[in-house]
């Protein structure tokens, strides 16, 4: 079933009693307290530009919890960091990529997370392609060729420009061709990746067992300068990412025969085993404090730019509706709680191991309510297979003032098997939710990539969200009655034939990245 909520039947659905004059007032001083006092601006320059990136296991990512606890206790809101594993520790520092022949430019480009680092004076080293193999008997025999090289492996892009731009300008046969054109090149890259008879993972390992002294990626993202920046595969030598308009640089002049010579200095600081936490922070229910409504949002990141749209917009919505509630709401009938998890980027880490460390929280949920797809207004929540999740979803969404939101929403929806850290809870039986907001080009420009920076926010569809969010968990504590668990009966796989199941729970990865 599918249902939009419009969310102007806030009169209409109530009845005329105090509890209905209460609430009203209630979900009025949300409002008055979020747009007359936010704190979201502030907030975000304290994350984002003060702290920065959070990547699990760095300097920054211990920095941003214990901020985040200060925080709330500036608040008067009990909040603690609770360890529930280790990770490979890691401090990014400082990456300089220069090309230095056949002529001095500075190139935009940055050491992959958990890369080795250069000595300190870097590496100085001529730039050659993938050798192109016939097989992988060929390609074994021509490995020399890398030794002392650093080593391009990744496909050159034939166009900067994404796809829009093209077609708002090109002629329609012009689009075709460069999409034609596009696609061979594709295919004819990926032949030579098979040809060496290893994965695009397990290449850098083996060029770096082959005597080369770099491997240089680049991640395009389909958008104007924008790459994603993930991790290194190298255990000894540098692994970076060059944008798009500079690998283009350097591949041209290595495929010409120009003998590209670049010099890197990577000054990054293996930290050895690090505690990895959850940040969290509770209001304490006064009537029924063994209920929670969970307020969910990722604190870690990837670090290419800031974390600002994945998910440090998402960290700002959780924080401030918890703010506004404790000024409006101060005494819940449910405790409501906050998780900001740890290394959500690496497989719902934190949030696993905090279902996996408190079955009497997660048996105590009322519902939980996740944010973590970008800046824009929450448009679409989901069921997620809990069979009566119309009945309460629909009476906490009508008293949502009508100018916050409009939503449409999918009952009963399908479990969420993985994505964000709602699926965690999800895969225990608890009720969770996602609250999936407009796009704002997020997959392209701002998820995992070097422009996730704090520019891209759009603060008053984050003021909305937390507004939303706020009086979502002041409904959700209030409501008479508890929430339930049913679940609907799962269809057929249609490829498999048998019957699906629900997700089951799984522990978190408690140990990232470190031998055992």
């Amino acid at each position: 079933m599918k249902k939009t909520f419009y969310l102007c039947l806030l009169g209409a659905s109530l009845s005329t009693g105090l509890f209905a004059q209460t609430q009203e007032e209630t979900v009025e001083a949300i409002v008055k307290e979020a747009t007359e006092n936010s704190q979201l601006k502030l907030l975000a320059h304290q994350l984002l530009d003060v702290v920065g990136p959070r990547l699990v296991g760095s300097p920054e990512m211990k920095h941003a919890h214990d901020w985040a606890v200060e925080t709330y206790s500036d608040w008067g809101i009990d909040a603690e960091n609770q360890q529930w594993g280790v990770w490979k520790g890691w401090d990014r520092g400082i990456t300089h990529i220069d090309l230095v022949s056949p002529r001095r430019v500075s190139l935009e480009g940055m050491q992959l997370a958990w890369s080795p680092a250069t000595k300190s004076k870097g590496v100085e080293a001529e730039v050659v392609v993938l050798p192109e193999a016939k097989d992988s008997v060929s390609f074994k025999n021509m490995l020399s060729q890398v030794a002392g090289k650093f080593v391009l492996v990744s496909m050159p892009q034939p166009t900067g420009r994404p796809d829009d731009n093209w077609e708002e300008w090109a002629t329609p046969e012009s689009f075709e061709k460069m999409k034609k054109d596009r696609d061979a090149l594709n295919d004819t890259w990926n032949a030579r990746i098979k040809a060496t008879g290893h994965s695009s993972r397990e290449l850098p390992k083996i060029l770096e067992e082959a005597g080369a002294v770099g491997v240089i990626t680049s991640n395009w993202s389909r958008g104007f300068g924008v790459n994603k920046v993930f991790s290194a595969y190298t255990e000894e030598i540098p692994m970076v990412d060059i944008a798009l308009e500079d690998y283009g640089l350097l591949y041209r002049l290595a495929d010409y025969g120009d003998k590209p010579v670049i010099k890197v200095v990577a000054e990054s600081e293996e930290l050895g085993e690090q505690p990895t936490f959850n940040t969290i922070a509770q209001i304490k229910g006064s009537e029924k404090p063994e209920e929670y409504v969970i307020l969910s949002a990722h604190f870690d990141s990837w670090d290419g730019g800031q974390g600002a749209t994945d998910n440090g917009t998402g960290t700002l919505v959780m924080m401030e509706a918890m703010r506004i509630l404790k000024q409006v709401y101060p005494n819940p009938k449910r405790t409501i709680l906050v998780g900001h998890w740890g290394s959500e980027e690496q497989g719902l880490n934190g949030s696993r191991s905090f279902v996996k460390d408190h079955p009497e929280i997660v048996a105590g949920v009322q519902a939980v309510f996740n944010q973590d797809n970008g800046t824009g207004r929450v448009a679409n929540i989901s069921g997620n297979g809990f069979l009566n999740a119309y009945d309460y979803l629909g009476r906490w969404l009508n008293a949502v003032p009508d100018e916050v939101a409009s939503i449409e929403t999918h009952f009963p929806g399908a479990p969420g098997r993985g994505g964000s850290d709602y699926a965690s809870f999800v895969a225990a039986g608890a009720p969770a939710f996602n609250l999936s907001s407009l796009s704002w080009n997020y997959w392209n420009y701002t998820w995992h990539t070097n422009r996730d920076t704090y520019d891209k926010i759009v603060w008053d569809d984050v003021q909305n969200n937390a507004i939303l969010t706020a009086v979502l968990a002041y409904m959700a504590s209030e409501d008479d009655e508890k929430t339930s668990r049913d679940q609907i009966v799962l269809p057929v796989n249609k490829r498999t034939g048998e019957q699906m199941t629900w997700p089951e729970p799984r522990d978190g990865n408690r140990r990232g990245g470190l031998d055992d």
